[in-house]
C-alpha cells in the first residue's frame, strides 16, 4: 500500500513539474520546440549533422521582408511570409549555381531572382521533399508534371535541417521527406528525368560529371 501512494505521489508531483514546465514557456520557445520535434522525426538518425544542430536554434527568417524586393512584395501580396532564405539554385539543365532566395509564405513556396518570381509551388500541389543522408544541404523540391511547373526544384541551403523543417510544417506534408542515400531521380521536365549523386571526398563540391549526372560530394 505504501509503494502503491509512493507511485501515486511520484506521479502527481511529476505532473505538476510538467504543467508548470509547459506554463513557464514564452511563445517562441514553443515554436522551437515544435520544430525540433518535426526535425528529430525526420532526420534523427537518417542524416549527418543532425545531432550537431541539436544545439542551434531555428531563426524566425534569415532574411526580413524589408530585404525582398518591392516588386516581388506586390507580386505576392496578400500572402503572409513566414520564412526567407538565400539559396543556390542549380539549373536542371547544365547545372549552372544561381543564387536565389527561397520565400516560404503561408500557401507557397518561391524562388526568386532579384525582382523576379522564377517559380511558385503551392503546397497544395507538393509531391516531395529530397535530402541526402551526407552533411551537403541539397534539397529537392518535387512538383507535379503539368504546364505551370518548369520541373523540379535544386536547391542548396545554408541551414538545411531548419528549411526542410519550415517548408514541410508549413506544407504540412512532413510524410513526404525523403533522406535518399547514394541517389536520387529529379525531373527535368516534357516528361525528362535526370540524376543526381552523392559521394564523400576530401571537400565539398557540386558539379557535372562526364556522364551528365549532378555530383554531389
Amino acid at each position: 500500500f505504501l509503494m502503491q501512494t509512493s507511485e501515486m505521489l511520484r506521479k502527481i508531483c511529476m505532473r505538476n513539474l510538467v504543467r508548470k514546465y509547459c506554463r513557464g514557456l514564452t511563445a517562441e520557445r514553443k515554436v522551437q520546440l515544435q520544430q525540433k520535434v518535426v526535425t528529430s522525426a525526420v532526420f534523427s538518425g537518417k542524416k549527418e549533422g543532425y545531432l550537431e544542430s541539436l544545439s542551434q536554434p531555428f531563426l524566425e527568417t534569415r532574411l526580413n521582408e524589408n530585404d525582398l524586393n518591392p516588386k516581388v512584395l506586390q507580386l505576392i501580396r496578400g500572402e503572409n511570409i513566414k520564412y526567407v532564405t538565400p539559396v543556390i539554385k542549380y539549373d536542371r539543365n547544365g547545372f549552372k549555381a544561381r543564387e536565389r532566395l527561397l520565400v516560404l509564405t503561408q500557401s507557397s513556396a518561391y524562388v526568386v531572382e532579384m525582382a523576379k518570381i522564377k517559380q511558385r509551388i503551392e503546397y497544395s500541389t507538393l509531391k516531395g521533399i529530397s535530402t541526402s543522408n551526407l552533411s551537403d544541404g541539397i534539397v529537392v523540391i518535387h512538383v507535379p508534371e503539368d504546364n505551370k511547373q518548369k520541373g523540379d526544384v535544386i536547391l542548396q541551403c545554408e541551414h538545411v535541417f531548419e528549411t526542410v523543417t519550415k517548408l514541410c510544417m508549413l506544407a504540412n506534408k512532413q510524410s513526404l521527406v525523403k533522406v535518399v542515400k547514394g541517389s536520387l531521380r529529379f525531373r527535368v521536365g516534357s516528361g525528362k528525368e535526370g540524376t543526381m549523386v552523392f559521394t564523400v571526398g576530401p571537400q565539398p563540391q557540386v558539379f557535372k560529371d562526364k556522364t551528365g549526372q549532378l555530383t554531389v560530394v
